[in-house]
């Protein structure tokens, strides 16, 4: 990692979360908002082809900012409010230093990774720009690129590679999640603020489908929706702030995944209820002010989206998972009834299925807040909303799960839908969205059944009797202690993760050839002896993505004549061979009398192959002396 790029990055980011917090957002809410906007600048220059120059201006802008608010600090002029040290700041630091050491170091493994994710931000990071039509190695054209850009951010200053990218999205994770510690009404009670940090920590129980150690966003989507419904309600008294955060967030979500329409959703909701709860005037003023207000957020936050719509339209003929009336009509009318209602019946039998990871998720949510609401009410003998609160949780599940069915039916293939593929993974999205909502309305509760409700008054004398005070010391404890094992716990099966994949086909990759980093159409043959990475595909992606070209073919079935053989070979300029094949090395043998071909990165000559060396197998840039004819020179790939 490049450390000088890394500080420059800190220093712009604390440059915009330092304004921010003077024009009056939150300091829990002000990293993540800081992250959006940067991602709303980078994604007006992406559009306009000029990505390389935002980076810089972006970081510039930040750096700029940074400087004035330091220098207005010396002068004594402006000064920041300090919030405070808690103990979920020392948890967060501690333990999200620890996560990023892990995943620095951890290789990207996920199919998805070298379908789409890791692809298109190598593809930014290079290219310096958006995929056009002809970028064939970008096969999920529709899918907005938010979180790619803002990685891309990152891994241009301090070094492309799987593990920072991998810190880069951990990074707007993690500001995300610090923002749910805004809704707290009394930060200086531990057991409070570590309820919330055990939640977090048991979100990644669920999050087990991919962990942190993957670029997909089926984590993202949940914790950015929390974050903006926490800034909702603690913005609901500025109808300003709550306008521009909402906004903010609306554009940043639709912007990260097509598939976020549902989360947007749930904002509008929670909004228009702010809107109502809070507006002032008349009858008629609050209606018009409600309507103009809520409309013009949440248009203002669609229209980036709206954008992105009209850019996929323009520029690609067909694009994989797009939102179109017309391509689900044709689904809907090629699948037939019939097995919509086997997809629907096999989703139904897995929602009822027990040993569900998500379908348990469900019921944890349920049974912890209804017993959290009889102790609360029984107990404390206060009111509390938590059984509302659990039923609107509950209805979300529903609806997600009607959403979810409507993808399988209508933007899946069948074969795809009948076996629910990724499934788990799209409901841990909605368990994680559920867990934290109810967590926060937990400590509220808790909070407001606490005995003293005076925040000045509270201290180790301010309880009922000595056995509550035990009850909460011990309380507090036990969730420290298992808030910070269950996040070791996230950090050792990540470190169990990277060393059990170390002989799957990307780790296998960089022993036998050095990433390329420029973009070409070089036709190279893998040479796979498992059947399943080929027809999966998964062994073409990750090729596409390490070699980034997408001519590379993968083949495990060698079985066919010395002479097709030969002719086949010779369609292509390289071949990798990540792991020993015995049929391949046989058929060596036979066509070419070549002995010794077990696994390494091969050039494809008339009379067999010619083994690269790791360092040799490097794709560069080789500059052409201009002529006179033209005055600028010209680049073309060459290897060995």
């Amino acid at each position: 990692m490049a450390w000088l790029g890394l500080i420059l990055f800190i220093i712009a980011l604390i440059g915009y979360d330092g304004t921010l917090r003077y024009l009056g957002i939150s300091p829990y809410l002000a990293w993540i908002t800081a992250i959006l906007v940067q991602i709303l600048l980078l994604y007006v220059f992406a559009m306009f082809q000029l990505l390389r120059w935002g980076i810089g201006i972006v970081t510039g802008l930040g750096v700029i900012l940074f400087g004035i608010r330091f220098v207005l600090g010396f002068l004594g002029k402006g000064r920041l409010k300090f919030e405070g040290l808690h103990t979920f700041d020392l948890w967060m630091i501690a333990l999200g230093l620890a996560m990023a050491d892990v995943l620095y170091h951890s290789p990207l493994i996920h199919y998805d990774n070298f379908s789409h994710w890791a692809v298109i931000v190598k593809f930014l990071t290079f290219e310096g720009r958006l995929p056009g039509a002809h970028d064939a190695l970008i096969s999920f054209t529709s899918y907005p690129p938010a979180t790619a850009l803002f990685i891309t951010d990152f891994v241009s200053l301090t070094k492309f590679s799987d593990g920072t990218m991998l810190v880069g999205q951990f990074i707007l994770i993690w500001a995300a999640s610090y923002a749910i510690f805004g809704a707290l009404r009394d930060r200086t009670r531990a057991l409070m603020s570590l309820t919330l940090c055990f939640t977090l920590a048991v979100t990644y129980v669920f999050n087990i489908a991919i962990r942190l150690n993957n670029l997909l966003v089926d984590y993202v989507l949940p914790i950015l929706t929390i974050a903006a419904l926490v800034g909702i309600y603690v913005y609901r008294k500025h109808p300003g702030l709550l306008t521009a955060h909402t906004a903010i967030f609306v554009a940043g979500l639709l912007l990260v995944k097509n598939s976020a329409a549902f989360f947007v959703v749930i904002i509008a909701i929670y909004l228009l209820y702010t809107l109502i709860k809070y507006t002032q005037g008349s009858r008629l003023q609050r209606t018009g002010r409600i309507a103009y207000r809520w409309l013009g957020t949440i248009g203002l936050g669609a229209l980036p989206f709206m954008w992105w719509e009209r850019h996929v339209h323009q520029t690609f003929t067909v694009s994989k998972h797009e939102i179109s009336a017309k391509a689900y009509s044709q689904q809907l009318n090629t699948e037939g009834t019939t097995k919509i209602l086997k997809v629907g019946h096999k989703m139904v039998n897995q929602l009822l299925n027990l040993n569900s990871l998500s379908v348990q998720g469900i019921i944890l949510i349920n049974v912890t807040l209804l017993i959290a609401w009889g102790l609360i009410r029984f107990g404390s003998r206060k009111q509390t909303n938590l059984l509302k609160m659990l039923l609107i949780i509950d209805v979300i599940f529903i609806t997600y799960f009607g959403s979810l069915f409507g993808m399988y039916a209508l933007s899946m293939p069948y074969a795809e839908a009948i076996v629910l593929d990724g499934y788990e993974r799209y409901m841990s999205s909605t368990v994680i969205l559920n867990l934290l909502i109810g967590a926060i309305m937990l400590v509220r509760a808790m909070d407001i059944g606490l005995y003293e409700q005076r925040f000045e008054k509270r201290d180790l004398r301010t309880f009922r009797s000595i056995f509550t005070k035990n009850f909460y010391q011990m309380s507090t404890f036990i969730l420290l202690i298992f808030s910070i094992i269950m996040m070791l716990s996230e950090i050792n099966g990540t470190n169990f993760a990277n060393r059990y994949n170390r002989n799957t086909i990307p780790q296998q990759f960089k022993r036998i050839a050095q990433p390329w980093t420029h973009y070409n159409r070089t036709k190279i043959l893998i040479v796979d002896p498992h059947a399943g990475d080929v027809d999966s595909y998964y062994a073409g992606f990750v090729a596409h993505y390490y070699f980034f070209t997408n001519h590379a073919t993968a083949q495990e079935n060698f079985m066919e004549t010395p002479q097709q053989f030969r002719q086949g070979l010779q369609h292509y300029r390289y071949v990798a061979i990540p792991e020993y094949h015995h049929t391949f090395t046989v058929m060596m043998q036979h066509a070419y009398h070549q002995k010794g071909v077990r696994t390494g990165f091969f050039k494809v000559t008339k009379t067999g192959l010619q083994r690269l060396s790791p360092s040799a197998a490097k794709l560069t840039p080789v500059k052409k002396q201009p002529t006179k004819k033209k005055r600028h020179p010209k680049l073309y790939l060459a290897l060995p």
